[in-house]
């Protein structure tokens, strides 16, 4: 992972929360929303929580009387997710480390994270925390992009990209949201950190957008991405997405695309 790939800042948040969660997001914070909703949690915490997506799919699910902490380590896409949100109590943003957890040991139901545990540059010691800020019998729901050939439209703006800069072509999305892919990394990262009864199953789905421009700019301008185009050639960041769009629009057409999305969603208890 390079130093730019868990950077969230200037104007992503914005354009991550208009453009990428409608695209890929919404339809899996839905699924962790159910899953939370399930084990019917008192005090929730969710880690990497973004522009909240997930935040707000699982408040809609959960009744009044419960206490809900929602944090993220850049505190740009909370501001965005705290303005997005509507006023509820149950609910308190906190900047935080997933690898630092800054509560006491034992305090909540559920923790939940969707699509942040690529990001953990030590995923046993983030394990770990979610561990010890669990309670007895308190379950971790969280989800994973599956490798990058089962989620169409991000690996074809990849192939688009590298295209433009053929020399050192831009591997954020294969290196970081779809680097972390393997089940059975997954499983022993997770017996290492202390859980036990671990049940991961993979979830397909289908993205919808309304053109080619859209993804291109969700893809190119709403992830750290943008910064590694960027720091390639600084004036090229539409050309890059002007390249992604017409390699999805010569694909799909030129009117409203889809395609096939895959996550890795995972379970599990001490």
């Amino acid at each position: 992972m390079s130093d730019t790939d868990k950077v969230f800042a200037g104007s992503i948040p914005k354009i991550y929360d208009e453009y990428l969660v409608p695209l890929i997001f919404s339809v899996y914070a839905e699924d962790i929303a159910r899953r939370v909703a399930a084990r019917s949690p008192s005090v929730l915490l969710e880690i990497a929580a973004g522009t909240g997506a997930v935040t707000r799919a699982v408040a809609a699910a959960l009744p009044r009387g419960i206490r809900y902490v929602a944090t993220d380590l850049n505190e740009p896409m909370l501001a965005v997710a705290a303005q997005r949100q509507t006023d509820d109590d149950r609910i308190t943003w906190r900047q935080a480390d997933g690898m630092a957890l800054p509560f006491g040991d034992a305090e909540f139901d559920v923790v939940c994270c969707q699509f942040g545990a690529m990001f953990f540059p030590d995923r046993v010691k983030a394990y770990g925390e979610v561990k010890r800020v669990l309670k007895p019998g308190g379950t971790f729901v969280f989800n994973v992009w599956d490798r990058i050939e089962d989620n169409v439209l991000a690996h074809e703006a990849t192939v688009a990209l590298a295209k433009l800069f053929p020399d050192d072509p831009p591997r954020f999305m294969i290196r970081t949201p779809h680097g972390y892919h393997d089940k059975a990394v997954i499983r022993t990262d997770l017996e290492r950190a202390g859980f036990r009864d671990i049940s991961i199953e993979t979830r397909s789905e289908i993205s919808r957008a309304p053109s080619a421009e859209y993804v291109a700019i969700a893809l190119c301008q709403g992830t750290p991405l943008r910064s590694e185009i960027e720091a390639r050639d600084a004036g090229k960041l539409q050309a890059a997405t002007d390249i992604v769009a017409e390699a999805l629009r010569a694909r799909h057409g030129s009117g409203a695309i889809d395609g096939k999305i895959q996550a890795i969603v995972i379970e599990a208890r001490p």
